[in-house]
């Protein structure tokens, strides 16, 4: 192994001659996020879905763990305790939104109107954006975003989330690490990714769904044996 000190060096000439991206050299804190996400914690939220959900037979550990090599920040930013806490945020919203992974895809979603007027991302004709996947992605301009970064056809093959389960997995990381990573790691607190995934539930809009999750959340750091922090609502 060379030099830490000529490494350095190397690493900041070439963030310098812009060769390197200032995100390939984020200080990880050496969490291995399958250490914290083992199969009994998965398991025990799984678990509670009844046996005639269709997400029991798609939503896996594996597969989840998997989607997380594309977001290795995810989990390791700052100390174990902010590992924690971020793993049991996205499990809390995750838990909330698919029912314990019952579900895959939103309740009647396929009558909802999930299509914005975009020229970037055009809705494709017969085609429906409602929520899918473990964060339940909604809406075209993000099922188009998400394609894009992910590698799938998010505005003409929507259905993708829905049959794929590492790419599924990979939407919710995709939503997670845009919308809510650095407000649970920089110490913001749950209750403002809470606003990120639904701002409609805060200031009173559904109080029983922003306490559903902050029990969740609250369950969660219980098991990881970590503090849930403060601000837990919105």
């Amino acid at each position: 192994m060379g030099s830490p000190k000529i490494l350095l060096a190397i690493t900041l000439a070439g963030i310098l001659a812009g060769l390197m991206m200032p995100e390939s050299i984020v200080m990880v804190n050496g969490v291995v996020v399958g250490d914290i996400v083992t199969q009994d914690f998965f398991n025990g939220i799984i678990n509670q879905a009844d046996s005639s959900c269709a997400g029991k037979s798609f939503y896996t550990r594996d597969a989840f763990l998997e989607a997380t090599n594309s977001y290795t920040s995810f989990g390791t930013t700052g100390t174990t305790d902010d590992s924690k806490r971020e793993i049991a945020a996205f499990f809390a919203h995750v838990t909330h939104e698919t029912g314990h992974f019952c579900y895959i895809e939103e309740i009647d979603g396929a009558s909802k109107n999930y299509c914005q007027e975009s020229t970037q991302y055009p809705c494709t004709s017969g085609k429906g954006y409602y929520g899918c996947g473990p964060l339940q992605l909604s809406w075209n301009y993000n099922y188009g975003a998400a394609g894009n970064s992910i590698g799938f056809d998010g505005l003409n093959s929507p259905e993708t989330v829905a049959n794929d389960v590492a790419i599924s997995f990979k939407t919710g990381l995709w939503f997670w690490m845009n919308g809510c990573h650095s407000i649970i790691t920089s110490g913001q607190g749950f209750g403002a990714t809470i606003k990120s995934i639904n701002s409609r539930e805060c200031n009173g809009g559904d109080t029983a769904a922003v306490q559903a999750r902050v029990q969740y959340y609250q369950d969660y750091c219980n098991q990881f044996s970590v503090s849930p922090g403060d601000n837990l609502t919105c």
